[in-house]
């Protein structure tokens, strides 16, 4: 009942309140496209396609992990895969940690029904190795919702700002490897929205993490969510001094890419708009992964979702457009994208 609540408590601080960070950016407005004025490519022929896993993906967008344990969480789920499978994007599910302890609410993370061939990511905290979770809680979380691999998200501070939080990360790297080892789907590590280092990512892919969401700075601040159900005034300033912790977005995705130089990146936290999704693929990730504007959406119904998702695949495709990109792997060369010093505009 306590986890049940802890996600209910989630849902509605996500969806009510601001949780946003006060100051800390996601690092990516200071990154410009150069525009072509000349781009001699057709705009309906531009690809915005990508493979991730051996999956086609229509556009580069992952639906964040995000929910699951709850009633309301079912539906938001539901309709979060409708509009995956309507549009061709990937999914991540909630941790399923509710649905092993409790397996009569397993249905609201089973949405198979909803969306047969999305690539769709099971989750569990990676901290639960360290809590009696083994590599049989894992295949079981795949197993539970038909899973294409498995999300072992990484969550420190937040654990530690918590008052029931498992504060126990030590001899973890191990685990993950075993679970790595075992499993016969692939395996990522995603942050929750602090972001990856450099010494992280090469930790992890050491251990034979398939791929790293980064997960960075600058998007929903979970120690502002954690301030919101502290029990008492201490933990409510505990959580709100880490307001502005973390390692912004695009500064993660260069970190991972120099500690895990060969393996696939996802960039989530704090991409709010294509321009910044497709910023995203340029600095090296192969999809963008948002949370906070489809579970608003979801909280309204299935449509809005689709509409969400129509817009952002416009804007990434006249982004591709107007730098002369024909498909995603040309967004990626060189010249493309250019940092900018944002105190006067100037080009780096």
């Amino acid at each position: 009942m306590v986890h049940q609540q802890r996600k209910a408590d989630h849902i509605r601080i996500n969806l009510e309140e601001d949780v946003s960070f006060p100051r800390l950016t996601t690092g990516l407005e200071r990154y410009r496209f150069i525009h072509q004025a000349l781009p001699e490519l057709n705009l309906e022929e531009i690809d915005t396609g990508v493979t991730l896993f051996g999956r086609r993906l229509r556009v580069p967008l992952l639906i964040s992990s995000m929910t699951g344990g709850t009633e309301e969480a079912e539906a938001i789920n539901l309709r979060l895969a409708e509009a995956a499978q309507a549009r061709g994007v990937a999914m991540g599910l909630g941790s399923q940690r509710a649905g092993l302890e409790l397996p009569h609410l397993a249905y609201t993370f089973q949405v198979r029904r909803a969306a047969p061939d999305i690539l769709l990511f099971a989750n569990l905290g990676a901290v639960q190795l360290n809590y009696r979770y083994t590599v049989d809680h894992c295949r079981r979380a795949v197993e539970m919702i038909g899973a294409d691999g498995l999300i072992l998200h990484l969550n420190p501070l937040q654990e530690a700002l918590q008052a029931d939080g498992n504060w126990n990360w030590s001899g973890l790297l191990s685990k993950i490897e075993t679970v790595c080892r075992a499993l016969p789907v692939p395996v990522l590590a995603k942050e929750v929205g602090w972001g990856i280092s450099e010494t992280a990512a090469r930790q992890l892919v050491g251990a034979g993490i398939a791929a790293l969401d980064v997960a960075g700075a600058g998007g929903t601040s979970w120690s502002e969510v954690e301030s919101h159900r502290a029990p008492t005034e201490a933990r409510r300033r505990l959580a709100q001094a880490f307001a502005d912790w973390g390692i912004p977005t695009a500064e993660a995705l260069l970190a991972a890419r120099r500690g895990a130089p060969a393996l696939p990146l996802l960039a989530s936290g704090g991409i709010r708009t294509g321009i910044e999704v497709a910023k995203s693929l340029a600095l090296g990730a192969e999809a963008a992964g948002i949370a906070s504007p489809f579970l608003k959406a979801a909280a309204v119904s299935t449509e809005a979702v689709t509409a969400l998702m129509d817009e952002l695949a416009a804007e990434i495709r006249v982004v591709l457009f107007a730098a002369g990109a024909r498909d995603v792997n040309a967004l990626r060369e060189p010249g493309r994208l250019v940092r900018v010093d944002t105190r006067n505009d100037d080009l780096i």
